[in-house]
């Protein structure tokens, strides 16, 4: 008997070393990140820097493929269906997570159930621009234009569930105008419409369109925060402009399938936050108009998907906007 529980105790012993190095050896071939937008966009641009980093600090090369369409939604969904071994993730914004299943009357995932959240990465603040030649200085005069216009206004979005979409929409209706959804495949098609004047608004990232701002291509009126972002501080807000509490945005966080390994949770959670630590990387991503809000826990990330998910489906409702036919 003796001998017996010598031998299982053993053999106990091997099969957990071998499981301790085979998870110590995480990764030991190259990861691929999702994003579900196009490069040039604020979702492309964090995701490359954090890839970067991650693939210096883990020795193996994290790639990003940009899997773009229905706001985001193709993405999340091939990432949903993947093999939840820690080599195929995603970074997600908001909208394929937490708008764009009360918009979209069918998607391949549930943002609820087919993902393990990791943690969150940014913060994106929106930013109101127009053609530098628009008469407007102000987001005042340019709702005060719009009201006389004889048409409704056309915005750039990247389509509906997007956050260019509902934070525009939303202000439309607080400020009682009407304006027309021009759908773009990616902001900076947008951008590039506005800058030549074939557009007259949008609603962007901060990140992909304060290069604009600064090269004075684009005009920015105002920014969707409840405070001036220390990113760009001499922006007002739209709060700071008559309406309170006004403050939409994105937030970007790392995810991986359904049923990822605890452990591979907890390893990418400690990288990503020491990453999110370092004042080169945090330069990098001011830089590009992202603001850092780390999550103290996986389980913390979780609660405010939910929370995130629940509330901005109340908004969407609140405003009647609709999902596409």
């Amino acid at each position: 008997m003796k001998l017996q529980f010598f031998i299982r105790t053993l053999v106990f012993s091997i099969l957990s070393s071998s499981s301790l190095v085979v998870l110590a050896a995480y990764p030991d071939r190259p990861v691929t990140i999702i994003i579900g937008f196009p490069p040039g966009t604020g979702t492309d641009t964090v995701t490359r820097i954090m890839a970067d980093r991650l693939s210096q600090r883990m020795g193996q090369q994290f790639l990003v493929e940009n899997k773009v369409g229905v706001a985001g939604s193709i993405g999340a969904g091939i990432a949903a269906k993947a093999k939840p071994d820690g080599y195929t993730l995603l970074v997600s914004a908001s909208a394929p997570m937490s708008i764009n299943p009360h918009i979209y009357k069918t998607l391949s995932y549930s943002p609820l159930t087919d993902f393990t959240p990791i943690g969150m990465l940014v913060w994106l603040p929106y930013l109101m621009v127009v053609n530098p030649n628009d008469p407007a200085n102000t987001l005042q005069q340019f709702l005060a234009n719009a009201q006389k216009s004889p048409t409704p206004i056309s915005y750039g979005s990247t389509g509906n569930g997007a956050t260019s979409n509902l934070v525009m929409s939303v202000l439309a209706k607080r400020a009682n105008i009407e304006m027309t959804q021009v759908p773009y495949k990616g902001s900076s098609q947008a951008q590039a419409d506005v800058i030549g004047g074939q557009l007259p608004v949008t609603f962007d990232t901060l990140s992909s369109s304060i290069a604009m701002v600064r090269a004075g291509k684009l005009k920015p009126l105002a920014v969707a925060t409840l405070k001036r972002t220390e990113l760009a501080p001499e922006i007002p807000t739209v709060v700071e402009q008559g309406f309170p509490g006004f403050e939409i945005g994105a937030w970007l966080g790392l995810f991986g399938p359904v049923g990822l390994p605890p452990a591979i949770q907890k390893t990418l959670l400690n990288e990503i936050n020491l990453i999110l630590q370092e004042p080169e990387t945090r330069a990098k991503l001011a830089k590009g108009g992202a603001e850092v809000r780390a999550s103290s826990s996986s389980g913390e990330f979780s609660v405010f998907l939910k929370n995130d998910y629940e509330n901005t489906g109340k908004l969407i409702r609140d405003f009647n906007i609709k999902p596409m036919e």
